[in-house]
């Protein structure tokens, strides 16, 4: 599976893969990932296949209700996990609990919470980091070079300005699939 998605990625589609290119697989086997800029649909099967690509299993969350039949097998059999959505639950200790549940739990998420324009990042995503005490490894979505860039383990400080910062600075020129949104 690993060489048919090898294919796709790199000759039918013609996409490279920079930095991080192992995303620490083999050392750091529980980190928050963020995937920037998310604009499109597209940047799902993008996502799935560098994954096979580089080897990795990710995880991603979702609301409860989605896991059922017919569909929930497949969302769990391609790293989802169920959430409990309802008011009143602090979702970034449900959240942070998960990577204790597990021996490998790489969550991957996008910062902007939704595929438009937006002027700024939400946060959830470093708090989750935070209380978990995991890093975060930064991905590019950059359709303008066609190539995902994956940084190296960022592990949080105490200044969440300067950590926004230099995390804001690793996405700099990045263009979406579609340039507006980016």
């Amino acid at each position: 599976m690993q060489k048919l998605a090898k294919f796709i990625y790199f000759k039918l589609l013609g996409w490279k893969l920079v930095g991080n290119t192992t995303m620490s697989k083999d050392t750091v086997k529980k980190a928050v990932v963020i995937a920037l800029p998310h604009t499109s649909w597209h940047d799902f099967y993008i996502g799935l296949l560098l994954r096979k690509v580089i080897g990795i299993r990710s995880n991603f969350v979702g609301k409860k209700e989605l896991f059922v039949w017919p569909f929930g097998y497949y969302f769990k059999a391609i790293g989802g996990k169920p959430l409990d959505r309802t008011s009143g639950q602090n979702k970034v200790e449900a959240i942070a609990k998960l990577f204790d549940d597990n021996d490998e739990f790489r969550l991957t998420l996008a910062p902007e919470g939704t595929r438009k324009k937006v002027d700024e990042w939400r946060t959830g995503f470093y708090y989750i980091a935070k209380a978990a005490k995991v890093p975060i490894i930064m991905f590019t979505l950059d359709f303008k070079n066609k190539q995902n860039k994956i940084s190296e383990p960022f592990y949080t400080t105490d200044d969440i300005e300067a950590d926004f910062r230099f995390m804001k600075q690793f996405y700099k020129g990045v263009v979406g699939k579609i340039p507006e949104y980016s």
